[in-house]
């Protein structure tokens, strides 16, 4: 999805017909590792085979739990990104927190259910509090989730993409040609600004290279999203065209995922939470005018998503 939120469908149609016939056969595997988290009750999970997960139904039961919980989610993200994030956390009942200065930032995170970072807005200052953050929770056992925006666009984003690598975040989430820079697959200048040129599919190896190279999960969204934790893999054909009209919704979607890691195992945390991301995309999109009603109207779906919903309209292979 990128800085811009580039979630797109090339055919709609088939798109539908696809996730109808997945649907029927529901898949998953519940064998990803457990983070620790600070105080929160995660989402019980039995070890299950890939045929054996309810994806609606299961879907349904995290976002219950983070309504739930009400994880504080610690936010380093952009300018551009902090009132869309912060207004997408709260409709799912998460408490968000926008901390960036190096002064605070660790000892904020010590107290948080997740961490997300975002270098959209990067600088010097911005990455030590992404550094020292990032390394307290580490330390703690808070997971984290992290969007290289951008990366392989400029030598320095890059730099401080790979070296926040360091850390361990327990989910990447960026858009196919930052993913295939952080991997080291394309050179610096590869990417088309903070958009992406590349498809999920050419991410295939590289994303299930660097999921296992930091030992989490890397979600690699796109027309068709592919999300892996280098063993396993999920495709999700949520969302709408109109969301790459609407700038930080991806953005917006690595915070949502931080929240979703709070009570839930990496893999199947980011799995349904861009999927249930992608199905509020389609459900204000159906009730939008253009990009500038969707931005709202998304907020709105996730608020009062509801089982139903979920069981139509979630598209997980």
């Amino acid at each position: 999805m990128g800085f811009s939120g580039v979630k797109y469908r090339e055919s709609a149609r088939a798109e539908e017909l696809a996730c109808a016939a997945e649907n029927s056969h529901p898949g998953g595997q519940a064998g990803d590792g457990l983070s620790s988290n600070r105080g929160q009750n995660r989402a019980t999970m039995p070890d299950m085979g890939r045929d054996s997960i309810d994806h609606s139904d299961q879907a349904w039961r995290d976002l219950c739990a983070v309504r739930d919980a009400r994880p504080l989610v610690h936010n380093i993200t952009n300018y551009v990104a902090m009132d869309i994030s912060a207004n997408v956390l709260l409709a799912v009942g998460a408490s968000p927190a926008m901390i960036h200065a190096v002064e605070e930032a660790a000892e904020f995170t010590a107290i948080s259910a997740a961490l997300t970072v975002n270098i959209g807005t990067v600088s010097v200052a911005w990455a030590d509090a992404m550094e020292a953050s990032m390394a307290r929770a580490r330390e703690l056992g808070i997971p984290m989730v992290f969007d290289p925006v951008g990366a392989g666009a400029t030598e320095y984003r890059t730099r401080v993409a790979r070296k926040l690598l360091e850390y361990g975040p327990t989910v990447i989430r960026g858009n196919a040609s930052e993913i295939l820079a952080l991997a080291g697959d394309t050179g610096i200048g590869a990417t088309t600004g903070v958009d992406s040129s590349h498809s999920t599919d050419e991410t295939a190896e590289a994303a299930s290279s660097l999921a296992r190279h930091i030992g989490g999960v890397v979600a690699v969204t796109g027309a068709v999203d592919r999300i892996t934790d280098g063993d396993s893999t999920y495709l999700v054909r949520n969302g709408h065209p109109l969301m790459s009209r609407v700038t930080a919704l991806g953005c917006a979607l690595s915070a949502l995922v931080g929240a979703f890691l709070a009570v839930q195992r990496p893999l199947l945390a980011a799995t349904h939470g861009l999927a249930l991301y992608g199905l509020a995309g389609q459900l204000a999109a159906d009730a939008s005018a253009g990009p500038g009603s969707l931005r709202w109207r998304i907020v709105d779906a996730l608020h009062s998503l509801d089982a139903g919903q979920i069981q139509r309209g979630l598209c997980i292979s």
